[in-house]
């Protein structure tokens, strides 16, 4: 029963790395709303000049997407299972 106790007290979720690891999650829903909408935005104006830079710059911006996704779901798990 001893046991059970000093696990229970150990096993707290760290505060400042879940805020880190929410403020990734933020930054990713950002961008999972920024980089289609440009995405759909340049493609819809293929006559303008800048219709090549803003697809490259769109297709960065969605994969920076997925990276703070996997990114931020990793530090939330982190800080819940007391990782480092």
């Amino acid at each position: 029963m001893l046991l059970i106790i000093i696990i229970m007290e150990t096993d707290r979720t760290d505060k400042e790395i879940l805020r880190k690891g929410l403020r990734q999650m933020g930054i990713c829903l950002l961008l999972m709303f920024t980089g289609p909408i440009l995405l759909y935005v340049s493609f819809s104006n293929k006559e303008k000049t800048l219709y090549i830079p803003l697809i490259i710059v769109s297709i960065i911006l969605c994969f920076l997407a997925i990276f703070f996704l996997f990114k931020g779901i990793n530090t939330i798990l982190d800080s819940m299972f007391n990782k480092k």
